[in-house]
């Protein structure tokens, strides 16, 4: 399936970021358009590092979106498909460049290609990106509101956290492991005993520790939903997705490699939308 061509430009819905693609369509017709420029941005930087053979050239290509996102900023941008909307994005919600810098800059760390030290590593990775992602999203929507971005800054920490755990089957098969080092020590777990999709209990323990923090993140953003403007919710409507996984790899005893776990919920569009009518996340 095709991201809209009448929004501009080419976003393979069903691989890059189908829920990201669904959460998008059921914003505001205002902000959709915007909010699609910026996930198919963040789509672009996300790929980079699973798709170069040497870092020179994943920080080339750093360089060249550090620099189109300066000079969209000086109503300048290059002629790239997703640099033409993301320009007309900035444009219509006069949106933050510090926030997309931080997602470069992050994302260009990142290419380091190692496991993360400890759980603080992983969160503040997360918040460069997901939560900064939330925060443009939050812009698009209209919404300044102090709570609204504390929800934003957990809740991007727990989806980038869930993402850690969902990707694990994928890179353990290519011989490399990201998670912290910090849990994986604690419980005497190897990046072997990942490599070998090994299911043992000290394996569970470490992928128990990690889901909770995601968990503990996603409570702490519900703590103050009260405090937080009705308009902001469709920027959060991702929780769902959240709350799924961390249903299955729970249901599944926290084995990261279960079949289940690679299943896509024919559901979520439809949970998707009924978090969207009732405003809440």
């Amino acid at each position: 399936m095709l991201g809209i061509d009448r929004y501009g430009f080419f976003f393979r819905a069903d691989t890059d970021d189908y829920e990201g693609f669904l959460s998008s369509l059921l914003l505001p017709e205002e902000a959709r358009r915007s909010s699609l420029a910026l996930r198919a941005f963040n789509v672009e930087l996300a790929q980079v590092k699973d798709s170069i053979s040497q870092k020179t050239i994943g920080l080339m290509r750093m360089q060249f979106w550090q620099t189109a996102v300066e000079e969209i900023y000086r109503d300048d941008p290059p002629n790239q498909p997703v640099s033409t909307e993301l320009w007309r994005a900035v444009r219509t919600h006069d949106l933050t460049k510090r926030w997309m810098l931080k997602i470069i800059a992050e994302r260009e760390k990142d290419l380091d290609d190692r496991a993360y030290r400890n759980l603080q590593e992983l969160e503040t990775y997360s918040e460069n990106t997901q939560s900064s992602l939330l925060y443009l999203l939050l812009e698009c929507l209209g919404v300044k509101n102090v709570h609204a971005d504390h929800a934003a800054s957990h809740i991007g920490k727990a989806q980038g956290i869930v993402m850690c755990l969902r990707a694990t089957p994928y890179y353990s098969s290519r011989r490399k492991v990201y998670l912290p080092m910090d849990i994986c020590m604690l419980h005497e777990a190897s990046q072997e005993d990942f490599i070998r999709g090994r299911q043992e209990k000290h394996i569970r323990d470490v992928v128990y520790d990690i889901a909770s923090q995601a968990h503990v993140h996603l409570q702490h953003a519900r703590s103050f939903s009260h405090m937080v403007p009705a308009a902001a919710t469709p920027a959060f409507l991702q929780t769902v997705v959240l709350e799924d996984y961390l249903h299955k790899v729970r249901k599944a005893d926290f084995d990261v490699f279960h079949k289940s776990l690679q299943n896509r919920n024919p559901l979520l569009p439809i949970q998707m939308y009924l978090r969207s009518w009732k405003k809440t996340y």
